[in-house]
């Protein structure tokens, strides 16, 4: 009865948090429709709400972050269950997990004050000069250090810890009976893993990068100090954007007292979450449990 009391709170404040966001928002995505999607436009003194330069601007950080940091996540985890020596493993995995810990503040900062003048002066001239014929990756606001490629950097190092655990437990998990047929079969240890592990593992690493993905989209301090906080949709690496996330922490503390605008900060909020559960919906029905 304890047990069922407990999980019953849980999902109870679980359906009171979507209750309260949903509808708080309604209001607005009522009168705005689609367009509250699919509009860019969005201003309080005229009650015209759009989120499409916020959800791109979330959508390409997310993007860029997870082309980061799923190779370097998943290459780490199969290091330190495959490769590394339990002494060193047990050394490297808690420094690991500690990045976890970090206030996304201090992750801002760090950015800011350390980042930011290394990519202005020393990376994002290099990358840009190596590869700016492609328009992606040039860079038309040289004396700008923060952008999309800071922000998305910050993100990795902060979704790392996620990927990697997670990513780590589904490969270690594979039935050892796999690798030693893998063996006997006369296929070397990287074929093994590449052809045996991680496909048995696939389900797991996708839950992993899904929750990832859902810190990134979700993260907001650290963006707002260094994703620039621009009304346009990033064309570059280089360029600065709008997170979803940015909108409502920079607006919430002048507007949430006003009916219309509450609920269309709200608004942003139902979006967001409408797509993570997405995203659990499909790493669920993948094979992946979060």
């Amino acid at each position: 009865m304890t047990f069922f009391a407990c999980t019953f709170v849980t999902v109870l404040v679980a359906l009171i948090f979507i209750t309260f966001v949903f509808y708080t928002a309604y209001p607005v995505l009522k009168s705005e429709g689609l367009s509250f999607i699919t509009g860019k436009t969005w201003s309080y003194s005229d009650n015209v709400y759009g989120v499409r330069l916020f959800l791109a601007g979330t959508l390409v950080m997310t993007g860029l972050t997870l082309v980061l940091a799923v190779p370097l996540s998943i290459f780490t985890a199969i290091f330190l269950s495959e490769f590394a020596p339990r002494s060193v493993a047990s050394t490297m995995r808690p420094m690991i997990e500690l990045l976890v810990g970090i206030p996304s503040v201090v992750y801002g900062i760090f950015g800011l004050f350390v980042l930011a003048p290394i990519f202005r002066d020393h990376l994002n001239p290099l990358i840009s000069g190596a590869l700016g014929f492609i328009p992606f990756f040039y860079d038309s606001s040289p004396q700008l250090g923060i952008g999309l490629l800071l922000a998305s950097t910050i993100l990795t190092v902060m979704i790392l810890p996620t990927i990697t655990a997670f990513s780590e437990d589904a490969i270690s998990s594979v039935p050892n009976d796999y690798k030693e047929a893998s063996y006997a079969l006369g296929a070397t240890h990287w074929e093994t893993i590449s052809k045996v592990i991680l496909p048995a593992a696939s389900a797991g690493i996708i839950a992993a990068v899904i929750l990832g993905m859902m810190r990134a989209m979700g993260e907001t301090m650290a963006i707002v100090m260094l994703l620039g906080n621009s009304f346009n949709i990033p064309s570059s690496i280089f360029d600065t954007g709008y997170a979803m996330t940015s909108k409502i922490l920079n607006d919430a503390g002048f507007y949430i007292e006003q009916a219309t605008p509450r609920s269309a900060l709200f608004g942003i909020a139902a979006v967001l979450f409408t797509m993570e559960m997405v995203f659990v919906a499909i790493a669920r029905k993948l094979g992946g449990r979060i």
